[in-house]
């Protein structure tokens, strides 16, 4: 690939142009459009292009692992992460089993006063309305693979509320992301979300801390990715125009549509390349009323992409 130019910062307020597909077949992948030359001007274009179809503000970030370069649009602006927040609880919480004040079998009791609201996604509550005991490995597939909403919260109860959360995050140098409400509080108050934000760029400095196994052991990152790799949500975002059988581990996270408003479809992962190198990426859609299989759709394309320039097929 040639080379990207360091954080480029590119305005995303951009208008209508069309409805768009999220239902990508295998045929349909497999025959997406000519390999782009890869100049950070033609990578920079193409997701402009992509993009105007959300009317709202959208966020890209993406990077070669083992590489130092990273082409940002919108890159230091703030989105709200709705369950892409997930992934730094359950980061928090690796890094206490790591240094032996918690353990992936240790039981922890769930009452139903903890369970989100009928509307948030929690299988967890679903399946125990009395409420639960169960271990820190169970939350965690939960929070991370499922995006249960009630898991994720105890999650951060366990780890130490989010200021703890917090503080992990600051001891890794990562400044632009925000773990500050709970899925809870989060549903009772649409605007909270706000206050749970990442910038692009610093989401994919946390994957780059995921990808290089900083900050973790590397029995904690194997699981931390196995449950990434193993993630139920959004098969039409970074997935949705990969060639079948790509691997990616990823964190979804969205909000609900209120008034027509759609204010957070967001998915970030490292994609697995041909060639075994890893592509992280993250993107974020906000405050778009072209409706989730739009957004969806952007995310999709926007990941292709980028994957055609470093893969040329």
């Amino acid at each position: 690939m040639k080379k990207l130019v360091c954080l480029l910062a590119l305005s995303c307020a951009l208008g209508g142009c069309g409805k768009v597909n999220p239902a990508v077949s295998e045929r349909q992948a497999k025959s997406s459009p000519t390999p782009m030359t890869c100049s950070a001007t033609d990578l920079r274009q193409r997701i402009e292009t992509i993009a105007r179809v959300t009317g709202g503000p959208v966020g890209v970030a993406v990077a070669l692992i083992g590489s130092d370069e990273i082409l940002a649009v919108n890159g230091q602006k703030h989105f709200p992460m709705q369950s892409v927040y997930k992934l730094p609880i359950g980061m928090a919480i690796l890094h206490q089993i790591d240094q032996g004040t918690l353990k992936l079998d240790q039981k922890v009791v769930v009452k139903p006063s903890e369970y989100v609201g009928s509307g948030q996604v929690s299988p967890l509550r679903d399946r125990n309305p009395r409420g639960a005991e169960l271990t820190i490995n169970e939350l965690l597939i939960y929070a991370v693979s499922v995006s249960d909403g009630t898991a994720s919260d105890v999650l951060m109860r366990v780890a130490g509320g989010a200021g703890a959360v917090m503080g992990y995050l600051r001891s890794l140098g990562i400044d632009g992301v925000m773990v500050v409400d709970t899925e809870m509080e989060i549903g009772r108050d649409s605007q909270v979300q706000y206050r749970n934000w990442a910038t692009p760029e610093s989401a994919i400095a946390l994957l780059r801390i995921v990808a290089d196994g900083r900050s973790l052991s590397p029995a904690s990152r194997e699981l931390l990715v196995k449950l990434m790799t193993e993630t139920q949500t959004g098969p039409n975002r970074i997935k949705g125009m990969l060639p079948p059988g790509t691997v990616v581990a990823h964190k979804t996270g969205s909000s609900g549509t209120i008034g027509g408003l759609t204010r957070a479809t967001n998915d970030i992962g490292l994609v697995t390349l041909p060639d075994g190198k890893q592509m992280a990426i993250a993107v974020f859609v906000s405050d778009t009323k072209a409706g989730r299989e739009a957004a969806e759709s952007v995310i999709a394309k926007i990941t292709r992409a980028s994957w055609d320039c470093w893969v040329k097929e």
